[in-house]
């Protein structure tokens, strides 16, 4: 069976995550920033939400987590080296661990960068992962408490991911990725086909995510930097674009 991820759109530009396991019945929600929509639309699908994953600590991640855990019991799970900055936990998490929806394994990935603790859940036999600000389409996440050298490592790290892998990230920031990826690579006619596409998807309203893992190889600026100094002279540039 397939797993059912449902995208709920919160805030501004967030992106939480209700997934669906059907063989267990199992429903987990990945990065909630708030709790009321993830709860409605679980329940309008008749769907008990079991577990919350957290990839890092923001509140635009973890802000619905305790509203969620009360209304519904759930087990909280997220990287170990942020449990002081994320008090729901339930279980603490690092690369080499894995958790389970259901039968269904995921295998922990530490991408430090974006956040000094930052995790992502890769579930192989569904070809899924779930980056929060990691990786974006076209980007990558800002470095707030850590390195370039950390950045380009996990861009090494997900690349090795299969090409069809479907990569679930946590905010709509693909067009504006796009219009800055587009002067980092004028020369990439994968990278201007793939800008005209999501401005058209974007002017009809549409969702440019989940991306791919070969989506991102061929267009996403931050996976394609020859080297970690060559990501930080393209993260400051998007910073500042």
């Amino acid at each position: 069976m397939t797993l059912e991820i449902v995208r709920i759109a919160v805030l501004n530009d967030n992106y939480v995550w209700l997934v669906h396991e059907p063989e267990s019945g199992e429903t987990m929600v990945v990065d909630p920033a708030v709790a009321e929509p993830v709860l409605a639309e679980a329940d309008r699908r008749g769907w008990k939400i079991t577990q919350i994953w957290n990839t890092h600590w923001h509140p635009d991640h973890t802000g619905g987590n305790q509203e969620i855990k009360d209304a519904t019991g759930c087990m909280i799970t997220g990287p170990e080296a942020e449990s002081a900055r994320i008090p729901t936990l339930d279980r603490m998490v690092k690369e080499g661990d894995s958790v389970m929806l259901g039968e269904v394994k995921a295998d922990v990935i530490d991408v430090p960068a974006h956040t000094a603790g930052h995790i992502a859940y890769f579930l192989p036999s569904k070809e899924v992962a779930f980056v929060g600000d990691t990786l974006f389409a076209m980007g990558c996440g800002r470095l707030f408490e850590g390195t370039a050298e950390q950045m380009f490592s996990n861009m090494r790290k997900l690349e090795k991911l299969p090409d069809d892998t479907n990569v679930y990230c946590a905010h709509e920031y693909t067009e504006a990725n796009g219009r800055y990826a587009v002067t980092a690579e004028p020369d990439n006619a994968a990278l201007a086909q793939r800008m005209a596409e999501v401005v058209e998807m974007r002017g009809r309203g549409e969702p440019t995510v989940p991306t791919t893992i070969a989506l991102e190889k061929a267009t996403n600026p931050f996976m394609r930097a020859s080297s970690a100094e060559q990501l930080a002279e393209r993260r400051a540039a998007k910073d500042a674009f």
